[in-house]
């Protein structure tokens, strides 16, 4: 397990500059709704990385841990209490009043800015005086904003005493609560948090969204608000529905609201809702390669599938940091593969692909590397192809490429190898049984997927057929990812190596002297 933060922020900067890029070329090309789902893709990236104290090394779904819960709450005509009267007491006190709060701010002294809020509202309340216990009666939310750490300590253990929220400023061991960072479109608002570790950091994201996001997605959450009754009235159901919207917010609808032609926007909407046939939904299947581990290595086509699907079903391959971009709410369902361990057979599978489209679901089947090596993507796109159902493949970066790049091997060198082949160490059979004459040419790289149990087979196949002792070989588990690993020996050392290093699937295996760059050419250093 890794809990170094910088380690988390770092993996939060590469995952918020990919989502970052895709808003940019979405605004360029005026797409409403992608712009915004890539918005919504950055800001999770970001917060969601940063706050995990945890990562889980083995990718077997989405078990990361948050340290707080995103939570949205009423406080409008709510009594809440501010211990504290000066600066960062006002600052707090600003933005519940902008929420609609009623306050009490009590403190021995109170500075002329907070006198002049309080004056905005007849419900909000001065006491000049030190904080008591009676003061908690009845509040619905507590701010502890002195510069007194004992009187903060107080008033954090009687809130929480009292199950009262309770938020100690830039004290998160003392709170129950923090306050994010928002960016206000209202009613539509974004809220993220570091948890307290880097605020400073959460203000500098903040002021980057500011600028991404039109003020006029406000006034585009409102239309939909308005309208959202009619579409219930329309649609019999809620995939019906949700993509109607998305219909909205990516076409013209979309563009003439944010245009500030609202009278011209709705009438075309109302057009395009009598236009629309309340049948049940046409489902799709999306054949997605999540790449070798690294969310910044995904294409933009795949971020943007992932945030749409109602159903993914993804491998034991797919990374946590990737499975992270996908749609949230959307049903997750693992059916991932070990050696001799199917959490489902590969016919199931297909059928359940096959079930679901039927059903009217987009589908996401979200595969390691790139689906149409060793993916098995052709055997399933094979079933829905005979049963008539649409699908879409999208390449991702496969295993070969990626894990070589990440451990500095170049696959082909002008001094070293002038052909490359991929080949499976694992057939369906679970045999082993490969053309060993094609792949002893010391000119030619040889690639294994799924190789690490043959691997000792592989070597005494290739021995026997020509190569060297010798000969240049490499490991690679967990390549691309933050786990990566690297080994590199020989025919004569690597077995040995590799029992000494406890390699475990999924490794990747390389063969061919331009195995002898990696020790000058490694630039990612992941685990080792």
């Amino acid at each position: 397990m890794e809990s170094n933060a910088g380690v988390f922020v770092s993996q939060a900067d590469r995952l918020l500059h990919v989502a970052l890029s895709q808003t940019k070329m979405c605004l360029r090309q005026g797409c409403v709704q992608q712009y915004f789902a890539a918005v919504v893709i950055a800001v999770k990236s970001r917060v969601s990385v940063i706050a995990r104290q945890e990562y889980v090394a083995e990718y077997s779904g989405v078990t990361g841990r948050m340290d707080y819960f995103p939570l949205f709450h009423d406080i409008r005509q709510s009594r809440c209490l501010i211990v504290g009267g000066g600066s960062v007491a006002t600052r707090k006190a600003r933005q519940l009043h902008q929420a609609g709060a009623y306050l009490t701010v009590v403190a021995p002294e109170i500075d002329a800015d907070m006198e002049a809020l309080a004056a905005e509202s007849p419900h909000h309340q001065l006491v000049n005086r030190r904080w008591q216990t009676g003061d908690m009666t009845g509040k619905t939310l507590v701010i502890a904003a002195t510069e007194n750490r004992e009187v903060n300590r107080q008033v954090s253990e009687t809130a929480r005493q009292q199950l009262t929220p309770v938020n100690v400023v830039d004290d998160p061991e003392l709170s129950s609560v923090i306050f994010p960072a928002i960016v206000d479109r209202s009613p539509l608002q974004i809220a993220f948090s570091t948890g307290g570790e880097a605020p400073v950091l959460a203000r500098q994201l903040r002021t980057q969204l500011e600028t991404l996001i039109p003020a006029n997605y406000g006034r585009l959450t409102r239309f939909a608000g308005r309208l959202r009754e009619r579409v219930k009235q329309r649609f019999d159901t809620l995939a019906q529905r949700r993509y109607f919207w998305e219909s909205i917010f990516e076409g013209p609808v979309g563009e003439q609201v944010l245009a500030g032609n609202e009278q011209t926007a709705e009438q075309m909407f109302d057009e395009q809702l009598n236009a629309t046939d309340n049948k049940p939904a046409t489902g799709e299947v999306w054949l997605v390669g999540g790449g070798p581990g690294d969310p910044d290595l995904l294409t933009f086509k795949a971020l943007r599938l992932m945030q749409k699907a109602d159903v993914i079903l993804y491998d034991r391959l797919v990374s946590e940091d990737v499975l992270a971009l996908c749609r949230r709410d959307a049903d997750y369902v693992y059916v991932g593969k070990a050696r001799s361990n199917h959490t489902l057979p590969q016919e199931e599978i297909n059928h359940r692909l096959v079930r679901l489209a039927k059903e009217g679901k987009r589908v996401l089947r979200l595969k390691g590397g790139d689906p149409f090596i060793f993916g098995r993507g052709g055997e399933e796109i094979d079933r829905l192809a005979e049963e008539g159902i649409p699908f879409q493949v999208v390449p991702g970066i496969t295993a070969a490429s990626g894990c070589a790049s990440y451990a500095g091997i170049p696959l082909t060198h002008r001094d070293h190898a002038q052909s490359v082949r991929f080949v499976t160490g694992h057939l369906k059979d679970n045999s082993c049984d490969l053309p060993w004459t094609e792949l002893v040419n010391p000119a030619q790289t040889v690639v294994f997927y799924m190789g690490l149990h043959a691997l000792p087979e592989i070597i005494c196949q290739l021995l026997a057929h020509g190569r060297a002792e010798d000969t240049p070989i490499a490991l690679i588990e967990k390549g691309g990812s933050r786990q990566q690993r690297v080994i590199t020996g020989t025919f004569e050392t690597i077995v040995d190596q590799c029992q000494q290093a406890g390699f475990k699937t999924p490794t990747l295996v390389i063969v061919g002297s331009v195995v002898t760059l990696h020790k000058s050419l490694k630039w990612y250093q992941g685990a080792e």
